[in-house]
């Protein structure tokens, strides 16, 4: 039945629309319109996956409870099927949150998300003297690369006070960090996949090794609240299902943070108008990071997996399939936003789909906001005449993510 659709209806190659292809990287928007407007589904025979690209069906999708993530259930040979993790000894899935269903997923997340949200709210204070404290340090006259400075520390300090990682390791933390990060990298080099293993077991030993010191000593942190939810019954969440997931915190963070502050700063950069709206009033911060998600979000698409047979958009759908989502080409949606081409913070618009939705809508959204909303502030203040030199902007080539990977200021 999937095989009539795909010989009458539009075909698409996703990994064009990504940051692989150098003109999608730059700007991915025109594409991604133009396949959007051609049908609500499309096939990617190549990769076996569908795609699609408009609001509502994609609503709809993230929204669906029935809909499964584990790539183990997909299509063998497709995209998804391909990020697929090899089973432990006892023939679980071990993999974080990002991937896993029901009842693991509810086991494992309601209970890391009630800690972590009560955890960030208690210390939205110091993270704010985070924030300050590596702003400050950045230089105060001349140029520099913001993202080195700014926008790329800011997130994975943060983070490190939030769980409690020790003053003297940050600069491993950090070092891990990044490692761990090339797990989102499908195509990853052998010598990236070495770094990245290496990364994630220094990591690993090293929440291990804070579990430990934690039970023995409780401190005023998130590793502290999950191991003391282990120890009361309150978290059925195993030591080596907690390590994968706080690495799942880094991985769907860290990066994605970055990319949200400094694709933020480059907006307001091009758009002085709205840049100074918001010196004028600094209120509209909450409102200007949710259009800087609509406009540019950090994460261009997510997937899910049919479980059974259905009608996907108007089109039946085989059992396994994976369905590759657009939050880039669903934010721009003329259906949805009017003039969805144009960032303007002054303007409350509908609810964007840049966290995804559903179950697995993004963990780390709340503190995402949080940081974002006061480095915005923050810069407007510290550097009222910050610009954009005339060195190019380097986009990451990261497939299905929108982040720059180096952009230089003038102060």
């Amino acid at each position: 039945m999937a095989e009539d659709v795909q010989e009458r209806g539009p075909s698409i190659n996703i990994i064009m629309h990504s940051a692989f292809n150098p003109e999608a990287r730059v700007d991915p928007h025109p594409m991604l319109s133009a396949s959007r407007e051609k049908c609500p589904i499309q096939r990617d025979e190549d990769m076996k996956t569908w795609w699609m690209g408009q609001y509502e069906p994609i609503r709809e999708a993230v929204n669906d409870r029935t809909y499964v993530r584990h790539p183990t259930k997909a299509e063998p040979e497709s995209l998804s099927a391909r990020m697929a993790e090899e089973r432990d000894a006892k023939g679980r899935d071990r993999t974080s949150i990002l991937f896993l269903d029901d009842p693991d997923h509810s086991r494992i997340r309601l209970p890391l998300a009630k800690a972590f949200y009560a955890r960030i709210n208690k210390m939205k204070p110091e993270i704010e003297a985070v924030i300050d404290t590596i702003i400050q340090a950045a230089p105060e006259t001349g140029e520099f690369d913001f993202v080195q400075y700014i926008a790329e520390p800011i997130p994975v300090y943060v983070i490190a006070r939030i769980l409690g990682v020790d003053e003297s390791r940050l600069a491993e933390f950090r070092a891990w960090s990044e490692a761990v990060i090339l797990s989102l990298n499908p195509v990853r080099t052998p010598e990236e996949n070495v770094q990245m293993e290496e990364g994630a077991a220094k990591l690993n030993d090293y929440f291990a090794e804070l579990m430990v010191a934690r039970r023995a000593d409780p401190q005023d942190d998130l590793i502290s609240d999950m191991v003391q939810l282990q120890a009361s019954g309150e978290a059925d969440i195993d030591d080596e299902d907690l390590q994968i997931n706080l690495q799942a915190l880094l991985v769907g963070g860290n990066l994605t943070t970055t990319d949200l502050i400094a694709n933020g700063m480059w907006l307001f950069m091009n758009h002085p108008y709205q840049m100074q709206a918001l010196k004028d009033n600094p209120a509209l911060a909450g409102q200007a990071v949710e259009e800087v998600l609509r406009y540019e979000a950090p994460v261009s698409i997510t997937s899910r997996i049919v479980p059974d047979e259905r009608v996907v958009a108007g089109c039946p759908v085989s059992k396994g399939q994976p369905i590759w989502m657009s939050l880039a080409a669903a934010n721009r949606d003329p259906r949805v936003f009017d003039a969805p081409d144009a960032f303007d913070i002054t303007v409350k618009r509908k609810s964007h789909v840049a966290f995804g939705g559903g179950p697995h809508i993004c963990i780390g959204a709340p503190l995402a906001r949080i940081e974002a909303r006061y480095v915005f502030n923050e810069m407007m203040v510290r550097y009222p005449n910050m610009r954009l030199t005339d060195e190019e902007i380097v986009w990451r080539t990261l497939p299905f993510f929108r982040g720059i990977e180096r952009m230089k200021v003038a102060v």
